[in-house]
């Protein structure tokens, strides 16, 4: 079982961003399938994104809507491997620009 989880900090700000909707999709042989949606918490995690079925596909996607001037939504997509237990990808994000990374 592959779980995933996230982390949104506000780079402009250094503080957690609170109540951003994150919604996670599983690409598959039909394309894109949304598996859920959750949002982060006062801490900018989100803990509670369902697991996806990693013999479904191993490609996911997540989509967080964060209603920026510049960038209104970022998709991050991602490949993993079923083999591993876990992948926290973090979004550092401010007005004009963001990074991503693969966390622990």
């Amino acid at each position: 079982m592959t779980t995933v989880s996230t982390h949104v900090l506000n780079t402009s700000t250094g503080r957690p961003a609170e109540g951003v909707p994150v919604q996670l999709a599983q690409h598959t042989e039909d394309g894109w399938t949304v598996l859920g949606a959750s949002k982060t918490d006062a801490d900018g995690r989100c803990k509670d994104l369902p697991v996806p079925d990693t013999a479904a596909g191993t490609v996911l996607r997540l989509t967080f809507t964060t209603e920026g001037p510049f960038f209104p939504e970022v998709s991050i997509v991602i490949e993993v491997d079923p083999a591993q237990a876990h992948y926290h990808v973090p979004l550092l994000l401010n007005p004009f620009g963001y990074s991503v990374y693969r966390g622990s």
